[in-house]
């Protein structure tokens, strides 16, 4: 993005059309990146004079400073002197104090004294005295990332970045919706989704439909479109204010597009609470998988897509999410409407309790949890149980009234994944040739045959390896079943004793 002072647009026909380059620039581009590689070694008051000598051959003055701008992001700058210019400051006012300075042979005398106090020339401390200010510092290092026509294509980007700064409204088409949603979230602006006859747009609200305009907003904007113009179609057209007057500003991908690099990163969730949730949630061994910003869902003429889904892992079933947090009142009444055109959709809203809309989500047959702060997991759980009972009953009827594994032992676990259903659904199932130990399905044979050979006092770990033969990793339910325990002994292990 460019200072708003380099910003070059016409207004012709009331619209907001940045000038943007085309190859007749290129040659003016080299220039700009030939002067600075030319003035590598020399102050930045020379760079400077040999780029104003650039500028009447451009079509503005802008142009070459706009070139200019980018460029300098890959220069490096340093201040090169014989004494630390704060240094020699002190040094020379106060030899000046010492000597009284009011002549020209006065300055010459008080410079020739604090020169001999720092041990250096006299020439030396005058070119130290203001080696830091800008013009005198040197340019040290210059290597550019772009070329030509790269620096041509970097340059039409940041200015459409900065044309974007003052938008008020921004809507966006693209060939790839769900990346474009997804950095919309990432960079927390506020949006909808509404359906064309053309397919889908995303409408990005702006600062002014909020409270006030601010950097924040508007650099958010800028980040957008650069990630827009990475996918292979789109179109961008937004409402501009213009110092007071609204203008209509399109940029589709004839007009910008990203000279080879990524866009900027920005965080995964577009808020904090959705983070922490998301943790929080990902750290159980539950039957759901969270899903983030899952598949759009049709809401009347518009679409929504929702925070997150939780999707069951034994059925084709998905639970949708949604957090509402510190929105403003026009944003959750668009919200609500939304819920209410969702059909056959399950759907979750964590509420935030400052909103006061709890009652109006229940009213419109979705699930409210209130929150304050963060969301609690156990709520979303709790909620998440109320339908897995009638999944897990669904797929328990699909289950025969007994099961006889091939194996000696096996885990409930394992059993379960292989029949495609969760562990709960095999609790009415009964196992005719094994015995239920823990979570692991066992012969009585087997336990016959451990009985034999692990006996009181032994230790823990022969008792574990002996274990560790039949597949059974549950050392303490299986010794309960026997009729044993573990006595502890400290650090040192435990030893295997009778159950009293």
């Amino acid at each position: 993005m460019l200072t708003k002072d380099l910003l070059r647009v016409s207004r012709a026909g009331g619209g907001y059309h940045p000038q943007f380059t085309d190859r007749s620039h290129r040659p003016l581009a080299a220039r700009v990146l030939g002067t600075f590689e030319a003035h590598v070694g020399r102050p930045r008051a020379d760079l400077e004079a040999a780029l104003a000598d650039l500028e009447p051959e451009a079509d503005h003055f802008k142009l070459v400073r706009g070139f200019a701008a980018l460029c300098e992001r890959d220069a490096t700058f340093e201040t090169r002197a014989a004494v630390p210019p704060e240094r020699a400051r002190r040094a020379a006012f106060e030899a000046g104090e010492a000597v009284g300075v009011v002549t020209e042979a006065d300055r010459d005398r008080a410079l020739a004294r604090a020169a001999d106090r720092l041990g250096v020339g006299d020439q030396e401390l005058v070119d130290s005295l203001y080696a830091d200010r800008d013009p005198r510092q040197v340019l040290a290092d210059f290597d550019p990332r772009w070329d030509p026509d790269e620096l041509l294509a970097q340059y039409d980007l940041s200015l459409a970045q900065t044309a974007l700064f003052d938008a008020v409204e921004v809507r966006v088409r693209s060939s790839d919706p769900r990346a474009l949603i997804s950095a919309v979230k990432r960079l927390g602006l506020m949006y909808e989704v509404r359906r064309t006859d053309s397919g889908r747009e995303v409408v990005v609200t702006g600062p002014d439909h909020l409270f006030r305009r601010t950097r924040r907003y508007g650099t958010a904007f800028a980040r957008l479109l650069r990630s827009v113009a990475k996918t292979a179609e789109w179109r961008l057209e937004a409402t501009v204010d213009d110092r007071g007057t609204e203008r209509e500003l399109v940029l589709t991908g004839a007009d910008v597009s990203v000279p080879g690099v990524e866009p900027v990163a920005e965080p995964t969730y577009d808020s904090g609470v959705e983070a922490d949730f998301a943790a929080r949630f990902g750290s159980l061994n539950l039957d759901w998988d969270l899903v983030r910003e899952p598949e759009p869902l049709a809401a009347g003429a518009r679409v929504m897509i929702p925070d997150f889904a939780f999707e069951y892992r034994f059925a084709d079933f998905t639970v949708f999410f949604e957090i509402m947090g510190f929105w403003t009142p026009e944003y959750v009444a668009k919200k609500l409407e939304q819920l209410a055109d969702l059909e056959d959709v399950e759907m979750l809203v964590a509420v935030d309790e400052s909103l006061g809309v709890g009652e109006e989500i229940e009213a419109r047959d979705g699930r409210a949890i209130p929150y304050s702060g963060s969301v609690r997991v156990k709520d979303v759980v709790d909620a998440l149980r109320r339908y897995e009972a009638e999944l897990v009953a669904e797929t328990r009827a699909d289950l025969p009234d007994e099961l006889r594994p091939a194996a000696d032992a096996v885990g409930l676990d394992e059993l379960a994944a292989d029949h495609g259903v969760s562990v709960d659904a095999l609790d009415s199932v009964a196992f005719p040739e094994h015995e239920r130990v823990g979570r692991t399905l066992v012969r009585p044979a087997v336990l016959d045959a451990l009985r034999d050979r692990i006996e009181p006092g032994q230790s823990l770990s022969d008792a574990e390896g002996v274990l560790d033969e039949y597949g059974l990793d549950d050392a303490s339910a299986v010794l309960s079943t026997l009729g044993l325990r573990v006595e502890w002994e400290g650090l040192s292990g435990g030893t295997v004793r009778e159950t009293d």
